[in-house]
């Protein structure tokens, strides 16, 4: 095979993924009754447990506006409290109320399931050559621009 045909076939193989990936994560979203951006918050200050709103902007690749207004409807929501840091009152802190981790939680336990189910699909013995693949890809695709 030659690099043109690797380049596109690595081309049509991400844009498939993105694809399967984006159609996952609209029925997920759907099904917690919020935004997929929403989501995407949730998991990650559930993950960090407490997160500036700057250190989630960058983490989901979003500006600060942005990220902002869908932290401001979590929070009108009841799924995450913003305070302002006691010592430093620029610094706002972002976590999870009870609601929020239980939403987490879900959301969580519902992408194990399914990413144990997708990895059962797959040969045991091309499991580590699937995750070096992908850690591979996704260095590669990280800080780079489409268009």
């Amino acid at each position: 095979m030659n690099n043109g045909e690797m380049v596109h076939n690595l081309r049509e193989s991400v844009r498939k993924l993105m694809r399967d990936f984006g159609v996952l994560e609209r029925s997920e979203a759907s099904c917690c009754g919020m935004s997929l951006g929403q989501c995407h918050a949730i998991v990650e200050i559930g993950r960090a447990g407490e997160i500036s709103l700057n250190e989630l902007a960058e983490l989901l690749n979003l500006d600060n506006s942005t990220m902002s207004r869908a932290v401001n409807n979590l929070v009108d929501q009841g799924y995450a409290l913003r305070e302002a840091d006691k010592t430093d009152r620029r610094y706002i802190k972002i976590m999870l109320t009870e609601q929020g981790t239980n939403t987490y939680m879900t959301i969580e336990k519902g992408m194990e399931r399914y990413f144990e189910d997708v990895l059962g699909s797959i040969p045991r013995e091309k499991h580590e050559q699937v995750l070096e693949s992908l850690n591979l890809l996704e260095t590669a695709l990280r800080g780079k621009k489409c268009c």
